[in-house]
């Protein structure tokens, strides 16, 4: 299941150096605006302490964590919707993304030129959602057109279709995010497919100074994004991308006692990874011992035989039943027997939704 997040903003707020922590891909860094004109991409492991505990349980010969992938996008300027700065370029890197990951600069730096002139996290913010919003309003206006002549031949899906158009239009002429908008799951079929740039989910990425590192909540340009994000029903998270690129490349005992020193417990990229991940309502799922323990993805509201054909086609077109443990009943009772002998272990059939932790041996026959 491969999805993705792209990284947005300003030039120089940060985003090269947050993808370079993120994925060690070593992305070109440049103290000058479009030093990335072609988009970075790079996969991550998923953190999961989870899986190191699954394989103290049940061992195996490798242990596989599951990816989720980040695109590094030119930074957008104000006019990029009518195509300044390569602009449309850009947009159109945005529109191929699944969310958004916003990062917003919010540290002092002499040093580190500013497109603004000034750090002002609700300015920088302001600019690139109208940028958005703009773009989407003029996909609108244009695929209102089109829908409007199939309309006056009776077509009746494109009735539903400028229903939803009509629905849109106001809201991004009031300059809001289609994000904001209630829409019915025949509505939300159709939104999908209109790929408009602001219905996308996002996190909002306060990128700090390393002091505020330990207190998020006491920096002042945090607090700035945090209210914003909270205003479009948004999620925020602080980083510090120049100090999480460096721990980056740390073994796992010295990031440790890095993080420690800094006063944190866990590292802002692991937080933002986590965040992205369950923003697009994906969730984990686990097969063990053997070969290999590993941690698969799947969507929120799969039945078993789809998260099987995760695995493969066959284990869903031979689907049979799923044999379940869920991860807290394995991390309580530590074997599977004990596990068996509490009547924890659960037969599954065909309607089954999988839980996020489930430990999964799909049975099939093709």
């Amino acid at each position: 299941m491969s999805l993705t997040a792209g990284i947005v903003g300003l030039p120089n707020v940060g985003k090269s150096t947050l993808f370079n922590a993120i994925t060690k891909a070593g992305a070109e860094m440049a103290n000058y605006p479009f030093a990335t004109i072609e988009p970075n991409v790079g996969m991550v492991e998923v953190p999961d302490a989870r899986l190191a505990r699954i394989d103290e349980l049940i061992p195996a010969k490798k242990v596989v964590h599951t990816t989720f992938e980040f695109t590094d996008i030119a930074g957008l300027v104000k006019g990029a919707s009518k195509g300044e700065g390569l602009g449309n370029k850009f947009l159109e890197n945005i529109r191929q993304t699944d969310a958004i990951i916003h990062v917003v600069r919010s540290f002092d730096d002499d040093n580190i030129t500013s497109v603004t002139g000034k750090v002002d996290p609700e300015e920088d913010i302001n600019t690139i959602n109208l940028e958005l919003t703009i773009a989407d309003l003029d996909a609108v206006n244009r695929r209102m057109g089109k829908v409007e002549k199939l309309v006056k031949g009776n077509d009746k899906d494109a009735k539903a279709e400028l229903a939803v158009l009509e629905k849109i239009k106001p809201v991004l002429e009031e300059g809001k995010a289609v994000r904001s908008i209630d829409f019915n799951d025949d509505e939300k079929k159709i939104v999908k497919g209109l790929f408009l740039l602001t219905s996308k989910p996002v996190i909002y990425v306060a990128n700090i100074a390393e002091e505020s590192m330990a207190d998020p909540d006491s920096d002042k340009y945090y607090q700035i994004v945090k209210k914003h994000a909270e205003s479009e029903h948004a999620g925020a998270i602080a980083i510090s991308a120049a100090t999480e690129e460096e721990i980056a490349g740390l073994d796992d005992d010295e990031k440790q006692e890095f993080l420690e020193a800094e006063g944190v417990t866990e590292s802002g990229l692991d937080r933002l990874i986590k965040a992205a991940y369950h923003l697009l309502g994906l969730r984990t799922f686990f097969t063990a011992g053997g070969a290999e323990t590993r941690a698969w993805t799947f969507r929120e509201g799969m039945k078993a035989p789809q998260v099987a054909g995760i695995i493969h086609s066959d284990f869903e077109r031979g689907f049979i039943r799923a044999e379940v443990v869920s991860y807290d009943d394995l991390d309580k009772y530590e074997t599977m027997q004990k596990v068996k002998e509490a009547g924890r272990l659960r037969l599954e059939g065909k309607d089954y939704l999988v839980q996020d932790g489930d430990i999964i041996e799909f049975r099939f026959n093709v």
